[in-house]
């Protein structure tokens, strides 16, 4: 892989575009793979279903995972991620509409690496995500792949 992809776990159309356009506002270049529900981001990350296909050695540089998603949900989706020695270390940002104390708690206790609430206002939301991309992208030194 040479770029570095995000993997965009997200079922509301809307929020997919904003993001779409967030990052070009924010001049983010990186490949976006998007999945709409929780249970095809793991099909996707752990290379079955639909993603069979797919080399289980590529995973994404980040994940941005939203929280209420249809057929798993985005906490189950953290929970296997970080169950599995393949995809444990994989920095996850919970991108989400959820300010509730439960809802961040919870991700924190399952080991997500940031907690963003969605901004509502669009320049605020391009600035969250240009930050998001230049720390992880850029700046965040991760471990090295498992062989």
């Amino acid at each position: 892989m040479s770029q570095k992809e995000i993997l965009l776990v997200e079922d509301n159309p809307d929020d997919i575009e904003l993001t779409r356009i967030a990052f070009a506002e924010a001049r983010i270049v990186n490949p976006l793979t998007v999945v709409g529900d929780g249970a095809e981001a793991l099909d996707y990350l752990f290379a079955r279903g639909k993603h069979a296909g797919r080399n289980l050695g590529e995973l994404p540089t980040m994940i941005l995972l939203d929280l209420n998603l249809p057929k798993v949900d985005g906490r189950e989706v953290l929970e296997a991620i970080r169950a599995d020695e393949r995809t444990r270390h994989l920095p996850v940002v919970v991108l989400t509409t959820s300010a509730e104390p439960f809802d961040v708690e919870a991700c924190y206790a399952l080991g997500v690496n940031s907690y963003i609430r969605k901004p509502v206002d669009f320049e605020q939301f391009v600035g969250a995500v240009k930050q998001v991309g230049l720390y992880w992208l850029v700046l965040n030194q991760p471990p090295r792949p498992l062989a």
